[in-house]
């Protein structure tokens, strides 16, 4: 009896079972589609066209190598990319190419090589420049929303998503119950003295009313919750009115958290968890800016302690 040869599954369908596979983990779909979705279908997939790559199989080093080489020259427009776009796409596909060599449809050991990236420069904004945002607020939401993001680092969709019921007391700590990246959750610390401001603010709502809320019409008293948009608008204006000559943004006062934090002494373990990053791979990439001189700040810190 002659054996049936299983014929190779076509290079655009181990794509599509894979971003289902990231589906099925319950990914985010922002994440899918921005990140997974635009590198492999708008990148990878056109670039296997062009070099008649239809089997998977045939994505070896040599292709691989010919497709970081063609992002350095032009991107998937035809214009130039910055090494920070390209190896954001390459880190997609790769990670892409590590599941199909777990699913033995590739050879498990080939990757897509990265560019070398510059050394970027992070901005954040001081603990005085923090103090002038929130003195610029007119309103205590505003002056909360200033407050919260510099103190706990949440992602700007974190503060969005806050209600209510997520306030939590615990003994002498006071936390918020943050729904992160792929509806995971995580308790976060909060100054005291910010946790019962935030109880005023929300003093005689439902438990399921949203902490920041902002004004539906004008004619009446209609609130709705706090779009991105307005929260992005809101930030942005308070840097203008404190005077601060850098871009502020909610993601601004994230990195300004972190790094504070670590000049601070804080675990990196345990800012990675309050910051909800799944590793420490990310506060070691994007942290890398802290100087010599903040590491022996934070031991002599903690040898004072000590004594």
């Amino acid at each position: 009896m002659q054996a049936v040869i299983a014929k190779p599954i076509p290079i655009e369908r181990l794509v599509e079972d894979y971003l289902n596979d990231c589906r099925a983990r319950g990914l985010s779909p922002k994440t899918i589609r921005t990140s997974y979705h635009f590198a492999l279908n708008r990148v990878l997939l056109p670039f296997c066209e062009r070099q008649a790559i239809k089997e998977p199989k045939s994505l070896d080093q040599r292709a691989l190598n010919r497709l970081s080489t063609e992002l350095l020259e032009k991107g998937p427009a035809g214009r130039p990319l910055s090494r920070f776009s390209i190896t954001s796409y390459l880190t997609s596909i790769n990670l892409f190419l590590g599941w199909a060599g777990r699913e033995g449809e590739i050879d498990g050991k080939v990757r897509a090589q990265t560019p070398r990236l510059p050394r970027r420069v992070l901005e954040i904004l001081s603990r005085e420049e923090i103090d002038r945002l929130e003195n610029a607020a007119k309103t205590e939401r505003d002056k909360l929303i200033v407050r919260v993001l510099a103190d706990s680092g949440l992602r700007a969709s974190e503060l969005l998503g806050l209600r209510v019921r997520d306030l939590i007391q615990r003994d002498r700590q006071y936390l918020i119950m943050v729904q992160g990246k792929g509806a995971q959750e995580r308790l976060v610390p909060v100054p005291p003295a910010t946790f019962r401001r935030l109880q005023r603010l929300v003093r005689g709502r439902a438990t399921d009313d949203r902490v920041f809320l902002t004004l539906k019409r004008r004619d009446r008293i209609d609130y709705a919750p706090l779009s991105l948009a307005g929260l992005q608008a809101t930030v942005w204006s308070l840097g203008q009115l404190a005077g601060i000559e850098k871009r502020v943004y909610p993601h601004l006062l994230r990195h300004s958290f972190a790094t504070w934090a670590l000049s601070r002494g804080m675990n990196p373990i345990q800012l990675a968890q309050i910051l909800g990053h799944s590793s420490l791979r990310m506060i070691q990439q994007v942290y890398s800016h802290l100087t010599p001189a903040d590491a022996y700040d934070a031991l002599m810190r903690l040898l004072v302690d000590q004594g």
